[in-house]
């Protein structure tokens, strides 16, 4: 599964759900027949359940999300703080340049040198732009790389290798 965005809270009495999406076009999603959730973005595939979406729209600055059966906010808070996947076959495949948080998670980081730094841990979405947050076991600590152009030189996702401008010293 790849992990999408979260379920953050009930929105109102009818069952509506804030979603916090992990990217920067949850409407696409709109698109999938069936939307995966579950209580842990790691959780066993089996536990995976279906919901099919009623509605999606823009509320101020985010988003909210309607499914079909969900009817009220008792059945909705059932569901807070779940995970919302998809297989990855199932998603559209991304644009030149654009990735899914899943495909880069584990990826390993180099220096644009060669030096290893580490393996992408997770993904950290700071308002002003995503970091990689890469754990180096080696050394017992974490580099937070900023995914921008500035800092990410090249991901190579077939190879599941990522190139940055980055010093760990710094």
């Amino acid at each position: 599964m790849v992990v999408l965005g979260r379920l953050v809270a009930p929105f109102g009495i009818k069952g509506w759900f804030k979603l916090h999406a992990y990217g920067d076009d949850p409407g696409s999603w709109a698109e999938m027949p069936h939307w995966w959730v579950a209580p842990a973005p790691d959780a066993p595939l089996e536990s995976w359940q279906t919901l099919t979406l009623a509605e999606l729209r823009q509320h101020g600055r985010g988003i909210i999300v309607k499914f079909s059966g969900i009817d009220d906010r008792t059945s909705a808070e059932s569901y807070q703080g779940w995970y919302i996947g998809a297989p990855r076959e199932a998603l559209p495949e991304p644009e030149e340049d654009e990735y899914y948080w899943g495909d880069l998670i584990g990826a390993e980081v180099y220096t644009k040198s060669g030096a290893p730094l580490g393996r992408v841990a997770e993904l950290i979405t700071t308002g002003a732009n995503d970091v990689l947050s890469v754990r180096d076991d080696a050394h017992d600590r974490t580099h937070l790389i900023p995914f921008v152009r500035a800092y990410v030189l090249d991901v190579d996702l077939p190879g599941h290798r990522i190139t940055v401008d980055w010093d760990p010293d710094w």
